[in-house]
């Protein structure tokens, strides 16, 4: 990271981009400690509770740097509802200092006419080039022209000019007659032949902070594209809020800061839920391709008469072969009949040798030499690129056709020459396609180490305020993240503590193979039953899947007054969280790894207690435990890969839960969770299954051991205590 050690000016100097009367106590402390870090070029790890003001805490000291130093700030999320919060924030700090913003949406949100990316590039090159031929044509006519004029004025030398300029003018004509025939975009035609629109564009963009939907609709309105209009007005701008591929991807980043106009390190980053960074970047750096794209890598190479063309498919051929051979014989004699529509794994890997994909492959190859092989297929597969390219520029094609011989050579060679590179486990996934009914598999090299995407980018930038309620512990993420040196802060909740209560809740410890047991299932039923008959109003209950939280579902269902809401996978869950928030004594069930247990909120009476129900540890599968390993080998340490892994990302999310709750300090609210693994007496009798001591301390230091069978008696007199029941209050 570049050393931005400078004069320091006036942290007050910041407050100017503050839009409110004065900050909380807390957040002034975190608005200083942020500017100072960044004017010295230092990252942040922020944790805050609700309530304790993230966004401002962040936005505020990063812009006030970016001024100073002439930076951009880039304030990124994955989840939608931050982004509205995003842009709500901006837009009250340009009523008090003014700044441009831009909200920056990938092009597949923002296309009028919906073409994919590769033929929105051709159309893109070639609008451009027939506008500026036509401009060119306008040009020499104005010339020609002139010319005449000389000419018909007895200047001989204007004679013949004009006839060398007649000349290109025949030629230009015959060059503008081809471009009229290609592929072009009219909305992006305009872009360029009507500059007084594009003007009254920027000025309307930057009248406020616009959100895509107000953008995509002006544009259109106007028949301008505005996602290129956009690219072209971002450069300079104050501030930038997107989506964390626009940070995490290293191609799409490359281009982003082009279109910024700015260097790495001319940038400040702001990561909002940072606790998702670590798996989007993981996501970001792996790579796959599916069978298909072979076979019509296959098709596309039968086609050709390139001498090439040959030991291409010798060697794509016996990769595909050796993809269905892999899978295959991991299904057995009638296994596919029970495969389903999401991509399952199939585990290839091999703790002694190469993985069973490359050994089948190298069994079933044979030719010149794979690596050989390989280059011919690639050389071959630019070479088509460009010859689609050329033909959707032309008209000849009406779509741009993507090179799929290229796309599967690219991935043949980075499998084998990466595949057994430390952090990369291979995997073989097959699924059905529920159109036609079709098994088709795909190979994939999963990327174990998020660092190996985060702590290029977090050591390129200027500086970076990583965010989230849920970010501790500290040293778990530096690590996991590859920062260094990090500057960091907590802050708790910041609400009346006697407005809350949270129980550990001694039911039995919820290990997978004691969930079936009907003692078991009897207890939990009957705490999840009382804490819904305690509540004055709504109660959210989530499991660690929708499975158990079907199961409970069903067992209360006629056991309580409460209304009965189940969130199940494919249903759109916003639809349902608006019932629940409308009814006024209603109980939830949902999962842990579901879109309710963060980014959304349930502010005031929209619910007032919130159940996690055992220690929703993720489905361990093959690729759970490759990254485990992978933790273990790079951190040094056994147990390194469990913790890093599995515990430490489970508590966060457990912890998302929790906040769900408690939004404001006028809320009062109860929080449970139930499994005897959360209380701090079970670190005695469960050992390392035991995690109490995975929370952070204050919030340990909240988080009460009762028996189940008080609960019912600690939520009535709390809730009692706050005169929150209307009329009597439920019986014990």
């Amino acid at each position: 990271m570049r050393d931005q050690r400078t004069a320091v000016p006036d942290v007050g100097d910041y407050l100017r981009f503050f839009p409110y009367e004065e900050p909380y106590e807390n957040q002034r402390e975190a608005m200083d400690r942020i500017y100072n870090s960044l004017v010295r070029g230092q990252n942040v790890l922020f944790e805050g509770a609700c309530g304790t003001g993230k966004t401002l805490s962040a936005l505020v000291p990063a812009l006030a740097v970016a001024r100073e130093q002439d930076k951009t700030v880039v304030i990124t999320t994955n989840v939608h509802q931050q982004m509205r919060q995003f842009i709500a924030e901006a837009r009250a700090i340009t009523r008090e200092e003014p700044i441009r913003a831009v909200v920056f949406k990938g092009k597949n949100s923002m296309c009028h006419i919906d073409v994919g990316y590769e033929e929105c590039q051709a159309l893109r090159d070639n609008t451009r080039a027939l506008v500026d031929a036509e401009g060119e044509y306008a040009q020499l006519e104005a010339r020609q022209q002139a010319l005449l004029e000389e000419s018909q004025a007895g200047a001989e030398a204007a004679t013949e000019a004009r006839s060398a300029v007649m000349d290109e003018l025949g030629d230009l004509e015959m060059r503008i007659e081809e471009l009229e025939e290609a592929n072009t975009c009219e909305y992006y035609r305009n872009n360029l032949v009507e500059s007084q629109a594009t003007d009254a564009f920027f000025e309307w963009l930057f009248e406020d902070v616009r959100t895509p939907g107000e953008i995509y609709e002006h544009a259109e309105s106007q028949h301008l594209c505005g996602y290129e209009l956009l690219k072209e007005g971002i450069e300079g701008v104050d501030l930038v809020v997107c989506n964390y591929h626009h940070l995490l991807d290293p191609g799409i980043r490359e281009q982003f800061f082009r279109w910024l106009g700015r260097d790495p390190e001319d940038v400040l980053a702001v990561f909002d839920e940072a606790h998702n960074v670590e798996d989007a970047a993981r996501d970001h750096a792996s790579r796959d391709c599916s069978e298909r794209t072979f076979d019509q890598a296959l098709d596309e190479l039968e086609e050709t008469t390139d001498p090439r063309a040959g030991d291409a498919a010798n060697v794509l051929e016996a990769f595909r072969d050796a993809l269905v051979e892999t899978y295959e014989a991991d299904l057995g004699f009638g296994g596919k009949a029970s495969v389903g529509e999401n991509w399952t794994d199939v585990a290839i890997s091999n703790s002694d040798r190469r993985d069973d994909l490359t050994l089948a492959f190298l069994q079933r190859y044979s030719g010149r030499g794979i690596d050989e092989d390989l280059q011919a297929a690639r050389q071959l597969g630019q070479q088509l690129d460009e010859e689609y390219e050329e033909a959707y520029r032309n008209g000849e094609s009406a779509t741009r056709t993507e090179c799929q011989t290229l796309q599967a050579a690219a991935f043949v060679s980075a499998w084998m020459d990466e595949g057994t590179a430390q952090g990369l486990y291979p995997v073989v996934s097959i699924r059905r396609d529920a159109g036609t009914d079709e098994v088709y598999g795909r190979a994939e090299l999963y990327s174990c180490l998020p660092r190996q995407v985060t702590g290029r980018l977090l050591e390129a930038v200027s500086g970076a305020v990583l965010m989230s309620a849920t970010l501790q512990p500290f040293d778990v993420t530096e690590d996991v993240l590859g920062l260094e040196e990090c500057v960091t802060m907590a802050y708790g909740l910041q609400f009346p503590a006697e407005h809350r209560r949270t129980y550990a809740v001694e039911t039995p410890a919820l290990f997978s193979s004691e969930r079936d047991d009907p003692d078991v299932q009897t207890t939990v039923a009957t705490a999840i039953h009382d804490a819904v008959r305690m509540t004055p109003g709504n109660t959210l209950a989530f499991f660690p899947n929708y499975r158990e939280a079907a199961r409970y579902a069903d067992r209360l269902e006629g056991q309580t007054a409460a209304s009965i809401y189940l969130d199940e996978p494919g249903v759109a869950a916003e639809d349902l969280r608006q019932e629940f928030v409308a009814d006024d004594h209603a109980v939830c069930f949902t999962s842990l790894w579901g879109t309710l247990a963060e980014g959304v909120s349930f502010d005031g009476d929209d619910a007032h207690t919130v159940l996690v129900v055992g220690v929703p540890y993720p489905h361990l599968d093959d690729r759970a435990e490759a990254v485990q390993e992978a933790y273990d080998v790079a951190f040094d340490g056994t147990d390194t890969g469990w913790r890093y892994a599995v515990e430490i990302p489970t508590v966060r999310k457990t912890r998302q839960a929790m906040g769900r709750v408690i939004r404001s300090p006028e809320d009062v609210g109860v929080r449970l969770l139930l499994d005897r693994r959360y209380s701090r007496r079970a670190k005695s009798d469960l050992g390392k299954y035991s995690v109490n001591g995975s929370f952070p301390h204050e919030e340990r230091e909240e988080l009460l051991d009762i028996d189940p069978e008080k609960l019912k008696f600690a939520m009535l007199n709390f809730y009692g205590d706050h005169d929150r029941y209307e009329g009597e209050p439920p019986a014990p």
